[in-house]
């Protein structure tokens, strides 16, 4: 059976070699690729919503190559430390898959049976998420809309997606574990200087939310280095930079063959209620 339910009824969905499918006899074709397309139109805003195929392959090369692995590693040992023998789990905007990927493997390797599913809104990066990860169930599906049950998840993930709050309190069971990435004050501080004449650190605080109890902040904070354009270019294309940089900045980086730049990320942990 799968996790996630039919978005039109919200029926459970079994889940067959070429559909999923749900009692009242909704199906839903399952890709070449193993990703499912649970998003109705009506809850589409644009033709091809969320990223585009350049930001899918900007973010799949730079994030292959283990810059941001001090990220990974951090979440997997606090996921392996608060999570039981058969999670369920929820990376909810999960991207191209790279955190999915490393935290069902991290999980698989300690032992651990994990029912791990994926979710984000761009057909085109779900595409590298699936065949990255043949474990993990992947859905085209909005945050803000998730195709699962009420209290089915035991661990949400949301790094750098949309914080749909209701939705993740919904999903969540009691008790269960909500982990949300965020970027800290100096992040790519370093970047931003070539970018910008006058940049400014990223605002940082602690921020209750209903429902939910915080359980720690956890810090990841490390520096990377870029040695090649390619690789400097990837970076600056999955961020939210590359569609407010001013030309003048784009340019700046552009001549640069390596770039040294701070990474610094929060990982902000809550208990729901």
């Amino acid at each position: 059976m799968s996790l996630f339910r039919c978005p039109v009824c919200g029926g459970p969905l079994e889940r067959g070699e070429h559909a999923c499918r749900c009692p009242a006899g909704h199906s839903y074709d399952i890709a070449r690729e193993g990703y499912t397309y649970l998003l109705p139109p009506n809850q589409k805003h644009s033709a091809a919503p969320g990223d585009d195929r350049g930001m899918a392959q900007a973010r799949r090369e730079f994030l292959s190559k283990g810059y941001y692995e001090p990220l990974l590693n951090t979440l997997c040992d606090q996921i392996l430390a608060r999570c039981g023998d058969s999670p369920a789990i929820l990376d909810a905007g999960c991207g191209e898959g790279y955190y999915t990927s490393g935290i069902y493997q991290a999980l698989c390797v300690a032992g651990k049976a994990p029912r791990m599913a994926g979710t984000d809104i761009s057909k085109v990066i779900l595409r590298a998420a699936a065949r990255r990860e043949k474990g993990v169930e992947f859905a085209v599906a909005s945050s803000f809309h998730l195709p699962l049950a009420d209290g089915s998840v035991d661990l949400l993930l949301d790094c750098f997606s949309p914080l749909a709050l209701e939705e993740f309190r919904r999903v969540l069971r009691p008790g269960g574990t909500f982990l949300y990435v965020v970027p800290a004050a100096g992040h790519l501080w370093e970047l931003k200087q070539v970018l910008y004449d006058r940049p400014y650190p990223n605002e940082e605080k602690e921020t209750p939310y209903e429902g939910f109890a915080y359980a720690s902040i956890v810090p990841v904070d490390d520096t990377i280095t870029l040695t090649s354009q390619a690789d400097i270019h990837a970076l600056f294309q999955m961020t939210p930079y590359y569609w407010k940089t001013p030309k003048a900045g784009a340019e700046r980086l552009a001549a640069l063959d390596s770039l040294t730049t701070r990474i610094a990320f929060r990982v902000h942990i809550f208990q729901k209620l």
